[in-house]
């Protein structure tokens, strides 16, 4: 089985220099990656890198806590998108999602679905802070505002993806929505059971090992 367009080779650290955004897109264009997944200040570096190949490059928004106002969110897909970013993935409101003020989780992903203009909008949800119906829920709305994939974790906060959390989200995604399991995938075996349980996109540093 063929993984590389599964995965979003990642590189998220806030110490991340230009020569480490060099050499991930580099590795992404050498394995045919899905995706480079890059913090926004290097977007426009990365799309010159990667400019005349299949690899995306993806971006993060509202990262890593989620609790920006909607507004800031919005606009940061704005500036992402003027440079050239083809795939957003945007962390929810998560203390909104714990109020039960699920018509602001809604509006604030809808916003942000929005400013993408039609590119790809993964919605994280962070699966190892939230309780099995949380998960439920916030895949719903993810669904329901428009979201692309429905995503696990950021890898700041607690929580890895587990088999378990990946066929909660399954079993609540609506339409063609997809799912992208986040943080802890370090093997090929891993992966492939994430990937059975229903993972379409794989967020990871260690997709060398994962290829083979």
């Amino acid at each position: 089985m063929k993984l590389n367009k599964y995965i979003d080779h990642t590189i998220l650290k806030p110490f991340a220099k230009r020569e480490d955004i060099e050499r991930f897109c580099n590795e992404a264009k050498e394995y045919d990656y899905a995706s480079v997944c890059i913090n926004p200040c290097h977007v426009k570096y990365a799309k010159e890198l990667l400019r005349g190949t299949s690899v995306n490059v993806c971006t993060v928004i509202g990262f890593p806590f989620g609790a920006n106002r909607t507004e800031t969110k919005a606009y940061e897909v704005e500036l992402a998108y003027e440079d050239g970013c083809d795939e957003f993935d945007m962390v929810i409101n998560i203390g909104a999602l714990k109020d039960k003020n699920y018509d602001y989780v809604r509006a604030d992903i809808a916003a942000v679905v929005k400013a993408a203009k039609g590119k790809c909008v993964k919605v994280i949800i962070e699966t190892g802070l939230l309780t099995d119906e949380e998960i439920a829920v916030a895949t719903r709305i993810a669904c329901e505002a428009g979201a692309s994939f429905v995503k696990t974790c950021t890898g700041v906060s607690e929580g890895v993806a587990t088999v378990k959390d990946i066929k909660i989200m399954k079993e609540n995604i609506t339409g063609n929505v997809k799912i992208k399991a986040s943080t802890g995938i370090k093997t090929r075996e891993t992966a492939l059971e994430l990937i059975e349980a229903g993972a379409e996109r794989l967020g990871t540093s260690s997709g060398k090992v994962i290829v083979g």
